[in-house]
């Protein structure tokens, strides 16, 4: 019985150096290669190409497995004889897939390294061990003629249980190794803590946001009212942060939301009778005092560890100076804050020895004790710029989302790995191969 195979996989002699260019332009860009059956869309290539367009499948059959390789021969060529560190993350995508992707970066003295994701795949179930084997997995493609342990100096994942279990198995084999869980996650574990204790507010923004959705005629109301003010935002709990931008901006902007929402009859949605209730709720106004107040630089701090090209030194001081905002935060709801955010962290003992590290770099200590056996002191300047966020492999997931649309759903996983290292990995003249 044959299997089921796309026309992305075989792999024709006759190669043409403007289809392998047009290939990859289309890759890199998310234009589904079908796109070049559309009659205006070719017509306008052959036109100002005075290039003859070839058929979708003539670029599927013989172009995407040669692009993908092309691309991980230059990560290969760029990383040989660097120092790396390794971030891994899995969710579920819209088929149901466990997806993990794999992305490295390479340790520098002097400036920023580059990113790539260089293997994603299926998992069968997520635990420690499946971790552990993607990890080996995921290597053997940057140094095919054996792994250079050495040269792997850090892990990157989030603090999920199985994730920790899966970094102290790794470091059995990968002795120099430190393992980081992702510190803006951690901030986002104590914005998820703060959402708690505040209950009105929460529902205050679940409910601000359904006033306007689908509602023409109210959000033309609004913009009467208020031109210069945007509307309710509407937060993803998965986007870290954005709960607490969304009890800033009630708290910023509450008289002018209040003077909207009375325009509005309650009977026409429950959803205005709940907000009508909440804003003449003295506790509520109190609520929002206390989280902006105390809580109002949480999100920026999360938003400027996401930076690829920040310091290791500028990172810690943005968590150090956060843990000085949150241990004044007063009353018990601030005690219980400040407990999670010790709690968190705690936890992370890989940040604690970055901590360590980053005083060394700066001369501030010479005590090397608790850093690896085998780390020798000249590992130790590769650290300046080293991330300790998660930050990378999550942002390969946007574009995985992205790439895998309602329309796209037939796409085979084995197609997808070759396209996805296309569009994560853009090489634009910076980097000398």
């Amino acid at each position: 019985m044959k299997n089921k195979i796309q026309t992305l996989i075989t792999d024709p002699s006759k190669k043409s150096s403007f289809y392998y260019d047009l290939c990859h332009a289309l890759i890199s860009a998310n234009i589904p290669l079908q796109k070049l059956q559309n009659d205006a869309f070719k017509h306008f290539l052959e036109t100002y190409t005075n290039r003859i367009i070839p058929d979708e499948s003539t670029l599927g059959k013989g172009y995407v497995h040669e692009c993908c390789e092309v691309t991980i021969q230059k990560i290969r060529t760029y990383v040989e004889n660097k120092n790396i560190w390794v971030s891994i993350d899995e969710s579920t995508d819209a088929e149901g897939r466990y997806v993990a992707n794999v992305v490295i970066g390479t340790l520098e003295t002097n400036h920023p390294g580059k990113q790539f994701l260089i293997y994603t795949d299926v998992l069968e179930k997520v635990n420690h061990s499946t971790i552990s084997k993607l990890f080996d997995r995921a290597l053997h493609i940057i140094w095919p003629n054996g792994i250079k342990h050495d040269n792997v100096l850090l892990f990157l994942s989030d603090a999920a249980p199985y994730m920790v279990k899966a970094g102290k198995c790794i470091q059995v084999f990968y002795s120099k190794m430190l393992h980081v869980t992702c510190v803006a996650h951690a901030l986002y574990r104590v914005a998820e803590e703060i959402r708690k204790y505040f209950p009105k507010v929460d529902q205050l923004i679940s409910n601000g946001k359904k006033i306007f959705l689908k509602a023409p005629s109210r959000v033309n109301t609004f913009k009467e009212i208020a031109p210069t003010i945007p509307l309710p935002p509407q937060p993803v709990l998965t986007r870290w942060g954005t709960w607490l931008h969304a009890a800033f901006y009630y708290c910023e902007h509450f008289d002018t939301i209040k003077n909207v929402v009375t325009k509005f009859d309650k009977n026409y949605a429950v959803s205005i009778e709940n907000v009508l209730d909440l804003l003449s709720d003295s506790e509520l106004q109190s609520n929002l005092i206390y989280i902006k107040s105390n809580f109002g630089t949480l999100p920026d701090s999360i938003a400027k560890l996401e930076s690829s090209k920040i310091s290791l030194a500028d990172s810690i001081k943005i968590i150090e100076a956060e843990k000085i905002n949150i241990q004044q935060a007063p009353n018990n709801i601030g005690r219980q804050i400040q407990n999670k955010f010790n709690a968190v962290f705690e936890k992370n003992t890989g940040y604690n020895t970055m901590q360590t590290i980053s005083k060394i770099l700066d001369g501030e200590d010479n005590d090397l004790n608790g850093l690896p056996d085998d780390m020798n002191i000249n590992d130790i300047t590769y650290f300046k710029y080293a991330h300790i966020t998660s930050v990378e492999v999550e942002r390969s997931f946007s574009i995985y989302k992205t790439l895998l649309s309602d329309n796209r759903r037939s796409f085979l996983f084995e197609n997808i790995k070759k396209t996805l290292i296309g569009q994560c990995n853009k090489f634009k003249g910076k980097i000398n191969l």
